[in-house]
């Protein structure tokens, strides 16, 4: 395994420092949520799959979009049993290549979630508020030029961990960190080329993010405000569930990594690298539940991994209760299909 020995005396801004080497304690402590999240996004994300295979077809906006969503967070996920690993040895033991491409594949991931829930938020936007003039603009065309303008944007923005995430030994411990670069690179500006992808992060998958999601719900929450829908209460509840945990899951891990880039001395890289630690394991949570939420808030979904069970498990049909309006639709879609 080839990896550089960094002389820490010539470098002072590393990403990681022997004064914030402590917080790779806690991050070891907290490993096995690692773990568990993956295994929780496997299974939730696969019922997700399942569904949409069994139940519904790839012909509607907000099945290629939820389909995208699922497929995002699975690739983000994917990379946590290596960081897991990571963490709890304080050593990357994969080498040098798995080491770029973990940690392009989780950058990758984490992008592209963001900017399909805020694709889906703006998709809901437009079936709600624009009823019939949003029907003719939301095809099948639109959904797949879409997905492609986010797998494209996130991908680009990948460009940064692409070029400085690699490994190198620490010389006070002798330990190998998969990390980003914290020298200097030859023919590239390495302090401005972080500085942009932080700054990056934070505007364009975080305050754009939240401004869509804000506006488009505000707009919806209005919109059937003003109906006479005898559930809006309910709905506008949800709605303002969705917000704040987007607000409350994503905000402080945002936050904490601009002013941890902005750190300068000792005490503060360790503060701030304590809060980074518990931050993104916040903005970890959202993701792993997200496209499971965004799926199973919705009645049709719910009924039908109710089916799914009583089909699995024919004992339960006595206590599990099942539409029959969708019953009569997966059997006609059946029929269609053969």
């Amino acid at each position: 395994m080839e990896s550089t020995t960094v002389d820490w005396g010539d470098y002072s801004a590393e990403p990681v420092t022997p004064c914030d080497l402590e917080t790779y304690n806690l991050g070891a402590q907290l490993s096995p949520l690692f773990y568990f999240m993956f295994l929780f996004s496997v299974f939730g994300n696969g019922l997700v799959l399942v569904i949409i295979h069994r139940f519904e077809r790839l012909t509607t906006v907000t099945n290629i979009l939820l389909l995208n969503l699922v497929l995002s967070s699975l690739i983000f996920m994917s990379s946590l049993p290596f960081n897991g690993v990571y963490m709890q040895l304080s050593n990357w033991i994969f080498g040098k290549v798995m080491c770029k491409i973990v940690g392009s594949v989780y950058y990758l991931g984490f992008y592209s979630s963001v900017l399909f829930l805020t694709l889906l938020t703006f998709d809901r936007h437009l079936a709600v508020v624009y009823s019939l003039g949003g029907s003719r603009l939301r095809n099948r065309t639109y959904a797949i030029v879409s997905c492609l303008v986010v797998w494209l944007v996130s991908g680009l923005a990948c460009i940064k961990q692409m070029i400085l995430h690699t490994t190198f030994i620490h010389f006070m411990n002798n330990r190998t960190y998969c990390q980003e670069y914290p020298g200097d690179l030859p023919y590239v500006n390495v302090q401005q080329l972080r500085a942009s992808g932080v700054y990056i992060q934070f505007f364009l998958f975080f305050i754009f993010p939240l401004a869509v999601i804000i506006y488009c719900y505000s707009r919806i929450v209005i919109t059937i405000m003003s109906s006479r829908l005898v559930t809006k209460f309910k709905t506008v509840r949800l709605i303002f569930i969705i917000v704040l945990l987007f607000f409350v899951c994503w905000s402080p891990y945002n936050i904490v990594l601009l002013m941890y880039d902005k750190a300068v001395s000792c005490e503060e890289m360790k503060k701030w690298g304590y809060a980074l630690h518990i931050t993104r394991y916040l903005a970890y949570i959202y993701f792993c539940i997200s496209p499971v939420f965004y799926t199973f808030v919705g009645r049709k979904f719910q009924n039908y991994f109710r089916q799914l069970l009583v089909k699995s498990f024919p004992s339960l049909k006595e206590y599990v209760s099942v539409s029959k309006v969708n019953e009569t639709n997966m059997s006609t879609k059946s029929t269609n299909t053969k």
